[in-house]
């Protein structure tokens, strides 16, 4: 596939990049860079504001493939997507808070919802007044997610399920509206039969406990959600048929955003570069070869991703991209705090300005990035899936 930019994405771009100068003022542009890795705790209101700026304007679900049932926003072609996101961090644009929705939730519900389904939720989402959580591992059933232990029971003649159970590791629980949930729907079933996918609304008190998980970072970006009997409205793609639901939507996690995700990544390794001038750690041969193969591993993945969206992703895309950016993320938060020096490893010298032991950003990011290697598929189950579906090797015993 040819990723070369045309005439028609040159206009695209230049009409992404008027949109934001004009729109990203006042509480808007206070809020630029905000919500990054480690600090999504940071200005949310304003950012959900912003969501719903761009909601109006049409840039949420540019990707969608619903142009036959018409509940996004403006269509835009893969390179246009592109543009959008290098625009999008050019700008250095408020962190997305509607991530989840737009590119997890809604491209499932266009991939194996029904009509009702993608008029009741499509719409909400595109406008970005509809925020949604993840309700997938759980403290027995991390990256061995066909492990789930949180069961759901049809309600009657009300129709729905009803779920009880716990999920950990959930971005946004507190602030979102709606969360999708796996659970096991047919009782003594195993491993991956007898789950459903489920859509449940958060606003159930009593019947949904949300619990902020206090992270090393010092902030609380991930949750613990207890479901005690709360009403599941929905079932995507049919009763038992969970599994093939999840597997579609986690293939979808590591499509398109991942290439938004490196353009964030580009940022952030401007930034190490930066400071390892400022300090002059870049004058230390083994650091300038760390910071240099950052840079040559990032242009990697970045053709990597435009390789694997255009030849259509195979049966181990995903997971190589996951290996591939988890450490890679891992790997710069260790630099950002290696250029600096002894300076990395302590508070800000000015402690009338902050609070005693707050952490800066590189700090943030080194401690945030220890968990790249973990969440969405530890590397360890990455390596087996690469293992026994691409290589055909023998699965482990015992």
């Amino acid at each position: 596939m040819d990723f070369d930019f045309g005439p028609d994405d040159t206009a695209f771009r230049e009409e992404a990049r008027g949109w934001l100068a004009a729109h990203l003022v006042g509480e808007y542009a206070a809020a630029a860079g905000t919500g990054g890795p480690g600090s999504e705790h940071q200005g949310f209101a304003v950012r959900r504001a912003w969501e719903r700026e761009l909601g109006r304007a049409g840039w949420i679900g540019l990707g969608w493939d619903d142009r036959a049932t018409g509940h996004g926003n403006r269509h835009a072609t893969l390179t246009q997507q592109v543009v959008w996101a290098e625009e999008y961090a050019r700008a250095a644009a408020p962190a997305r808070v509607g991530h989840i929705g737009e590119n997890l939730l809604a491209p499932t519900l266009i991939a194996h919802g029904s009509p009702e389904q993608r008029r009741r939720f499509l719409p909400a989402v595109a406008r970005g007044e509809q925020l949604w959580c993840q309700g997938y591992s759980e403290p027995e059933a991390g990256s061995d997610l066909a492990a789930v232990r949180t069961v759901a029971v049809p309600d009657g003649a009300a129709g729905g399920h009803r779920v009880t159970g716990q999920k950990v590791w959930t971005s946004l629980a507190r602030e979102a509206d709606w969360c999708f949930v796996l659970a096991r729907t047919e009782p003594g079933s195993r491993r991956h039969h007898g789950l459903s996918f489920l859509l449940v609304p958060m606003d159930q008190p009593g019947r949904i406990e949300v619990r902020p998980i206090r992270q090393m970072s010092g902030t609380s970006e991930f949750n613990e959600v207890f479901f005690d009997g709360a009403r599941a409205e929905e079932c995507v793609g049919g009763e038992g048929n969970g599994w093939r639901v999840a597997m579609g939507l986690l293939a979808l996690e590591r499509g398109v955003s991942t290439l938004v995700q490196q353009i964030g990544f580009a940022a952030e390794l401007d930034r190490v570069v930066r400071a390892a001038v400022t300090t002059g750690a870049v004058t230390d041969p083994v650091l300038r070869e760390r910071l240099v193969r950052q840079w040559a591993e990032l242009r990697t993945m970045r053709w990597n991703a435009l390789c694997t969206l255009g030849a259509g992703a195979g049966a181990g895309a995903p997971s190589v991209a996951k290996l591939l950016w988890g450490g890679w993320h891992k790997r710069l938060g260790e630099l950002a705090v290696a250029v600096r020096g002894a300076a990395g490893a302590v508070g800000p010298a000015d402690w009338s300005a902050k609070a005693p032991y707050e952490l800066d950003e590189a700090q943030r990011l080194f401690l945030f990035s220890r968990s790249d290697t973990i969440y969405g598929g530890s590397d360890e189950i990455q390596r087996n899936i690469i293992a026994e579906r691409v290589l055909g090797l023998p699965r482990e015993t015992g």
